[in-house]
């Protein structure tokens, strides 16, 4: 199974922006742990990051026919980039949603989640866990599906 872990702005700023929301580990710490994840699972996994929207409605979209499932943290465009959940809808790749912290219990600006709406499960407020989470969830329940062959 192949998992894209994606992964939006401000993530590569782990460790250093607001450690008492998001903790004090870096994005290379983030990254081995997803390594780490996917082995366990079994799974091969790429992460991408960027702070820029069109980037990473691009990157869904290149994920057509090269992924089985999706990882995505969409950050601050959670609650307000509708392309990129059309953009989720478009590919048809099952998709977690995964953010460490509990937005549930923050701001009222961020009690809306679009990339969620195209999402088949949302893992919140557990930190790097949840990526791990998302990855187990994926494997076991839409690992089959990368038995059969995918048109590019």
């Amino acid at each position: 199974m192949r998992i894209l872990v994606i992964n939006g702005p401000n993530i590569n700023m782990l460790g250093i922006r607001e450690p008492d929301v998001y903790g004090t580990r870096d994005y290379n710490a983030l990254l081995a742990f997803i390594k780490a994840a996917g082995d366990e699972a079994e799974a091969e996994t790429e992460c991408f990051q960027s702070n820029h929207e069109g980037a990473i409605v691009d990157t869904i979209q290149s994920a057509y026919g090269r992924f089985d499932g999706i990882v995505i943290n969409p950050a601050a465009y959670t609650h307000t980039s509708i392309a990129i959940l059309d953009a989720l809808k478009a590919v048809g790749i099952p998709a977690v949603e995964v953010h460490l912290s509990d937005v549930s219990k923050r701001e009222a600006f961020r009690q809306i989640s679009y990339p969620g709406m195209a999402a088949v499960k949302t893992y919140m407020g557990l930190g790097f866990e949840g990526y791990r989470q998302a990855i187990l969830y994926l494997a076991k329940n839409y690992g089959a599906a990368c038995a059969a062959p995918r048109s590019k």
